[in-house]
C-alpha cells in the first residue's frame, strides 16, 4: 500500500458528520487573508451550503485536507465566467444565486487546503482532482479556479502576468502550484487582478502583521502576493490580491 492509500477523499455530502471538523486543520494562510469582507462573512458557511461541491480528507479519523468550491450563474446580465474580481467575486455570485433561486451554469474552486504535516506527499494532486470529479457529479463540464499562487508572495514586486511568465525548461509553471493544476490538465487562462481586497485602518494592519506601517506607499507584507498600500493620512491600508483564472474539464 501507498502513502496516499491511507488518504480516504469524500465529499462532505457523503460524510456530514465532517463539516464540524473542516477547520481543523494545521494551516498557514496569512493572517490578513481572513479579513476579506467575502471571506470574513460567507467563507465558513461554504460547506454547510455546498457540501457536494467540497472535498474532504482523512487520515483515520483526522480531518488533513479540504476542498472548497461552488456552483454560480455565469450568463446573468452583468456576469462571465472569470471575473476580474475572481475569489470574491463568484463566492457572493454562488450565495446570491443559491438563495434567489437562480440555475447555475459552471463551478468554481475557493482554497484547497492541507494540514502542514502533509504537505509534500502527493494529497494536492488528489485533492485537484477529488474538486474537478466533484463538479462533474453536479453537471458541470467546467471547473474554473482563481488560482493563489503559492511562491508568488517571495516575488511580491512582480506583476503577476509577468511572473506567469516564469516557466521550467519542460514548460511547466515555475509556481508549484499553479504546476500541480497545469500537470492535473488546466490551462492557465488570464489574471484575476482583484481577486481579494483586504482594507483596514493601520492599527488592524499593524495586529494583522506585525509591521509598523508608519509610512506612506507601498509595504512588502509577508504572505502577500503584491505590497500593500498604506496611507498614513487617511489612516488606512489596501491590499488588492491578483490570482490567477485557471480553467479543468471533468470530463
Amino acid at each position: 500500500m501507498t502513502e496516499i492509500d491511507r488518504f480516504e477523499i469524500t465529499t462532505f455530502a457523503e460524510r456530514p458528520e465532517l463539516i464540524e471538523h473542516a477547520y481543523d486543520i494545521h494551516e498557514n494562510w496569512p493572517t490578513f487573508t481572513a479579513h476579506d469582507l467575502a471571506a470574513s462573512a460567507l467563507l465558513l458557511q461554504v460547506i454547510e451550503e455546498f457540501p457536494e461541491y467540497c472535498v474532504v480528507a482523512t487520515d483515520g479519523d483526522r480531518v488533513v485536507a479540504r476542498g472548497l468550491s461552488v456552483p454560480f450563474n455565469a450568463v446573468l446580465p452583468g456576469r462571465e465566467e472569470m471575473p476580474d474580481q475572481g475569489w470574491d467575486r463568484v463566492l457572493v455570485w454562488a450565495f446570491h444565486d443559491r438563495h434567489g433561486g437562480n440555475p447555475t451554469t459552471v463551478a468554481s474552486a475557493l482554497e484547497i487546503t492541507l494540514d502542514l504535516e502533509y504537505l509534500g506527499r502527493g494529497l494536492s494532486h488528489h485533492m485537484v482532482a477529488a474538486l474537478r470529479e466533484a463538479a462533474g457529479r453536479q453537471g458541470h463540464p467546467v471547473l474554473l479556479a482563481p488560482v493563489r499562487p503559492t511562491a508568488k508572495h517571495l516575488e511580491p514586486q512582480v506583476p503577476m502576468d509577468a511572473y506567469l511568465r516564469q516557466v521550467r525548461p519542460d514548460g511547466l509553471p515555475v509556481d508549484p502550484w499553479l504546476r500541480v493544476h497545469v500537470k492535473a490538465g488546466a490551462t492557465v487562462e488570464k489574471v484575476a487582478p482583484a481577486s481579494m481586497t483586504v482594507s483596514g485602518s493601520l492599527a488592524q494592519w499593524r495586529e494583522w502583521t506585525g509591521l509598523p506601517f508608519d509610512r506612506d506607499g507601498l509595504v512588502e507584507v509577508p504572505g502577500a502576493l503584491v505590497p500593500v498600500w498604506c496611507d498614513t493620512a487617511h489612516d488606512r491600508a489596501v491590499y488588492v490580491e491578483p490570482n490567477v483564472w485557471v480553467r479543468h474539464t471533468t470530463g
